[in-house]
């Protein structure tokens, strides 16, 4: 069997990517086993060969695959047997002459329905206050598998789901009570504290936990935030639709280079996913965790300036989302590559 070179999630179901020879790229549905095959060409281009499935799921994942194969390349001119209304329309395909169409790897990768097994469209909007705070009305929390993504130097599927409280609060209670988390979060206690911390949360319509998973395997947790009703509102120039983070990593084994890679990349990504008007992802690292604030500096986040909360003195680092898709910041930049990571957030 051919080891894949690269695993797509379009529309939500896993397609394995091999490289066939002579400029072959083969895509199969590893769930129905419906395939397709592309050729790739001189001058970035991609060409469906005739004889296989050549739906718009199986461009979506032949183009993720292409521009994983060729990492220099930022567009390919595409040559469908029948480009989808749809797809030109969404921005996977600009109407190009000579009867091509033109793939732009930054607008690709905004294509939540590779990454999001379910899309929902942007709530409309609707403004509300709470506690004094004017923002608009959130959607309400997903639920269950949110995001998974092939990481290709780790070779496995990154995931989010969402927290299960009966479920994972044994193993939340866990990690909080590790002495390298709980020296960052200040969260020890036992079952029933962690109960009331996750409940909260849940009752808490501006923010929700995640569960960040390899292959399947929990190893950190997540909270996302809406930053117009957070804490850190009152400190910058907020707006409705800019989006936070918290993270911890629970099992020691998943902490170091290649893994802090892969989260913090994929965290950027989810936030900007969600919904097309998160212009801004934000967060408020203590000042003191100079490992976390370098791997962040490191992967695209601008340190902004200190402030201080009740509970710690902080700094602002700001992602913007123009600069994550045209800079690529989904990938390891070589340049500066994130160095092992602390335990969290």
């Amino acid at each position: 069997m051919t080891t894949p070179a690269h695993v797509s999630y379009a529309g939500g179901m896993p397609h394995a990517i091999t490289r066939e020879g002579d400029g072959l790229l083969g895509v199969r549905n590893t769930q129905h086993g419906s395939r397709s095959l592309w050729k790739t060409g001189e001058g970035a281009t991609l060409a469906w060969v005739d004889g296989s499935d050549a739906s718009s799921t199986h461009l979506l994942a032949a183009l993720e695959g292409a521009f994983e194969c060729h990492p220099a390349s930022k567009t390919f001119n595409v040559a469908p047997s029948r480009p989808a209304a749809a797809l030109v329309q969404a921005g996977v395909l600009l109407q190009a002459e000579g009867g091509h169409a033109l793939a732009c790897r930054d607008m690709l990768w905004q294509q939540p329905s590779l990454w999001l097994p379910t899309v929902h469209p942007p709530i409309a909007l609707r403004h509300a206050l709470t506690q004094g705070k004017r923002h608009p009305v959130r959607p309400p929390k997903p639920r269950g598998l949110l995001y998974q993504r092939f990481i290709p130097w780790l070779g496995k599927t990154f995931s989010f789901r969402s927290f299960d409280l009966e479920a994972d609060l044994a193993m939340l209670n866990r990690w909080m009570n590790d002495p390298d988390v709980a020296v960052i979060w200040e969260e020890e206690g036992d079952l029933d504290k962690h109960r009331h911390y996750l409940s909260a949360i849940d009752r808490d319509p501006h923010m929700y936990s995640m569960i960040a998973c390899l292959d399947g395997e929990p190893f950190g947790y997540f909270e996302m935030y809406w930053a117009k009703e957070s804490r850190i509102a009152p400190f910058y120039d907020v707006n409705d639709h800019d989006r936070g983070w918290h993270v911890l990593i629970g099992e020691p084994a998943f902490r170091g280079r290649a893994f802090a890679t892969a989260w913090l990349t994929s965290i950027s990504h989810y936030i900007f996913l969600c919904d097309p008007r998160t212009q801004r992802a934000v967060g408020e690292p203590r000042i003191d965790h100079l490992q976390q604030i370098r791997n962040l500096d490191k992967s695209g986040y601008a340190k902004v300036k200190e402030f201080d909360l009740p509970h710690k003195r902080a700094l602002l680092v700001v992602m913007l989302r123009e600069r994550y898709f045209t800079d690529a910041l989904w990938l390891p930049r070589s340049d500066a590559a994130a160095p092992p990571a602390q335990h969290s957030a």
